[in-house]
């Protein structure tokens, strides 16, 4: 295991000097005819590897893991894991027992989409970077100068190069949450697709406004053993500087104590992901249907726990829920052109409660109140 470099040197300046260097670089400048055929090997076996986890979340959420497991000094390839679990469980949730009662087949359609190819874009583009490290560590050869080579922007090129020099873990996690929340900018939050059938619908504004975009990280309790949840409530989905915010922030809520990481870390390890609330509360979710049909809903919940007599809530596994879906080539073109990212590099650590419980709880009440009224509206 690599030992992470625990007291942060000052190098932004040094940063910006090395990215600017590379930025005079055009894209056309990287030919794979000028790579040697051990070179284009190497890049040929992480294309593959990549589009064979790239299947769905199950397949990304699990790669992740594994990869933590080999290199844990690559912090955010657990974070990637957990909050590649929470994409799974929300589009799960547009089949289960709730959503489906407030938005149409065709707007549970687009959001899933929306949230599939966003998963989709984040994986193919970080994955391949974390098997060229792991290939930079078999070969004991720094590797990354290939990176572009894999369509990855120049700031991970140079971040990649500071950390075989000065291993430190949380600027690197820093960096990929940057990098990912900038290379979805275009892609997913900017395009007029996703924007007109999803972030610009009176569905996901109420979404956002209703506070149900929590984060959570499942941990075991050593008192009860039963799973408890910590996390975090992303606002202004939209906004690219909440997305970078809320990433730095459950990253430090996840290494700041070691405690709460190794408790996660273990429920992780006893939970595989199938994309069903079931995972972590099995009390309150269930992977088999046990509701009655029809338009008419009763609470069911307080608090997070099932009213007496009331059945748990239906949350599909992703396999049953949604087919595996064929992505369109993502768009080339390096997202970095702004200096300033580096601000975020600087950011000091901060201690995170992660409390989330009643919060959680409130937005599950929420929904079955607008279910509710909904029915009383359009079913008099």
């Amino acid at each position: 295991m690599i030992n992470c470099f625990k007291k942060r040197p000052k190098i932004n300046q040094k940063l910006k000097k090395q990215l600017k260097q590379k930025a005079k670089q055009l894209p056309s400048s990287f030919s794979k005819s000028d790579l040697t055929p051990w070179e284009i090997n190497i890049i040929e076996q992480i294309d593959k590897k990549t589009t064979k986890f790239n299947k769905n979340n199950i397949t990304r959420t699990k790669a992740y893991y594994e990869f933590y497991r080999a290199h844990p000094e690559i912090h955010w390839a657990l974070l990637g894991h957990l909050v590649s679990r929470n994409g799974g469980w929300n589009m799960t949730d547009l089949k289960g027992d709730l959503l489906p009662r407030l938005m149409t087949n065709r707007e549970r359609e687009n959001f899933f989409s929306f949230l599939e190819r966003g998963n989709w874009l984040i994986f193919q583009d970080v994955f391949p970077q974390c098997l060229l490290y792991q290939q930079s560590l078999a070969k004991q050869k720094n590797l990354f100068y290939l990176l572009p080579y894999l369509d990855v922007s120049i700031f991970m090129e140079v971040i990649w190069n500071n950390f075989w020099e000065y291993r430190d873990c949380r600027q690197l996690a820093i960096a990929m949450i940057i990098n990912e929340q900038n290379y979805l900018e275009e892609r997913v939050i900017q395009n007029k697709h996703f924007q007109d059938t999803v972030l610009h619908t009176i569905e996901f504004k109420l979404y956002d406004t209703f506070r149900f975009n929590h984060i959570i990280f499942p941990k075991l309790n050593e008192i009860t053993g039963r799973p408890s949840v910590v996390g975090d409530t992303l606002y202004q989905f939209d906004e690219l500087h909440q997305r970078i915010n809320i990433g730095i922030r459950l990253y430090d809520l996840l290494f700041q104590r070691k405690a709460r990481l190794q408790a996660i870390i273990q429920w992780a390890a006893k939970h595989p992901h199938t994309g069903s609330r079931s995972d972590y509360w099995k009390d309150l979710f269930h992977p088999v249907n046990e509701s009655a049909p029809g338009p008419s809903y009763k609470r069911r919940t307080k608090n997070c726990r099932l009213k007496k007599g009331k059945t748990r809530i239906y949350s599909p596994p992703l396999q049953f829920a949604w087919a595996d879906v064929e992505h369109k080539e993502a768009e080339k073109k390096d997202w970095f052109h702004d200096y300033q990212v580096l601000y975020y590099l600087d950011k000091s650590e901060k201690e995170i409660g992660g409390e989330i419980y009643d919060d959680y709880c409130n937005a599950l009440e929420k929904i079955e109140l607008a279910i509710i009224a909904k029915n009383a509206i359009f079913f008099k």
